[in-house]
């Protein structure tokens, strides 16, 4: 991965999640009495050692840059972001041919996210796409954990938490999913066209007469039906990361006040959870993007370089079917 496209499919995902959360942030929205009450489980939550009322569902207004509300959420993406770039660029700054150390670890990485979404989007979309998927899985991976560490959700400041984990908030992944269908249509525009895609969803072979008929209606109350689900994924993908994350925090603060005494050694079981956790939801929301840009893309690319691959394999023609 290029780390020019690493750091602006950083800035374009905490971007997009900056302005998702200024434009529908509680007290710049209007809402006033919902972040009122937010601020004030907050401070009762502080009062009472942080272990009383759980996580807000939202995230709590730190301070403004110009119209910029910037929340607790938010602060945490953004010390993320800055953390992999300054990783990568460590990582990347002086290149051997024989790698070590944190290059060593930065290939490794890079190379199994890419052989590893290699497999779901074939070789000709993963080289267009890579770069916002391999991306999108190291940030929400470092953003889970993140929210793992001592001190996020703990700290105070003006009777708030100081930092909260960024991925339990709704406007974090539901700006990362707006992305994603962003980029979705653009590259299924690219790869079949706008009445290709037309085509795809609604398209099928009908034949003649009153049966054809019948089965072109199957295939448009079914289209419709793609239609509706293509429009909810966004938001299937958004409501299944942030509850996640915001159940995992809420399970840990509960697990810290069941004893006050040992809070300090039961969550530990439950961190070790989490950690599984965090991996696993960076893996099926990558996935998840991954698999529904295939089943748009990948089928067109494959018959584009169908004939290519007929010839590279043999008689057998084994090899047009490797991924």
């Amino acid at each position: 991965m290029r780390l020019t496209k690493l750091i602006w499919a950083l800035i374009l995902l905490v971007g997009a999640a900056s302005f998702a959360t200024a434009a529908v942030d509680p007290a710049a929205a209007g809402h006033e009495a919902v972040a009122a009450h937010a601020a004030a489980a907050a401070g009762e939550a502080a009062h009472e050692g942080g272990h009383g009322h759980g996580l807000p569902p939202a995230a709590s207004p730190i301070f403004n840059i110009g119209p910029l509300v910037v929340t607790n959420s938010m602060l945490v993406v953004w010390i993320v972001a800055i953390a992999l770039v300054i990783f990568a660029q460590a990582a990347t700054r002086n290149m051997k041919e024989v790698p070590e150390g944190l290059q060593n670890f930065w290939e490794w990485l890079v190379e199994s996210l890419y052989d590893f979404l290699g497999g779901v989007l074939g070789p000709d979309l993963v080289k267009r796409s890579f770069w916002f998927f391999g991306t999108l899985f190291i940030l929400i991976l470092t953003t889970n954990w993140m929210g793992l560490i001592p001190g996020v959700g703990t700290l105070y400041y003006k009777g708030q938490p100081l930092l909260r984990g960024g991925n339990a908030d709704l406007n974090m992944t539901a700006a990362m999913s707006l992305l994603f269908f962003f980029f979705w249509i653009i590259w299924s525009v690219q790869a079949l066209g706008v009445v290709g895609i037309i085509k795809h969803i609604f398209g099928g072979q009908s034949g003649g007469g009153l049966m054809g008929v019948f089965i072109s209606l199957i295939f448009i109350v079914v289209g419709l039906i793609e239609v509706v689900s293509i429009l909810f994924r966004p938001v299937s993908l958004s409501f299944r990361l942030y509850g996640n994350v915001f159940a995992g925090e809420n399970i840990l603060e509960a697990m810290m006040g069941i004893v006050p005494w040992l809070a300090p050694v039961i969550p530990i079981p439950f961190y070790f959870l989490e950690l599984l956790v965090g991996l696993v939801q960076a893996l099926v929301f990558t996935l998840l993007t991954a698999v529904f840009t295939a089943l748009m893309c990948a089928h067109h690319d494959d018959h584009g370089h169908g004939a290519d691959k007929a010839h590279a394999a043999g008689p057998d023609g084994h090899a047009g079917h490797a991924h």
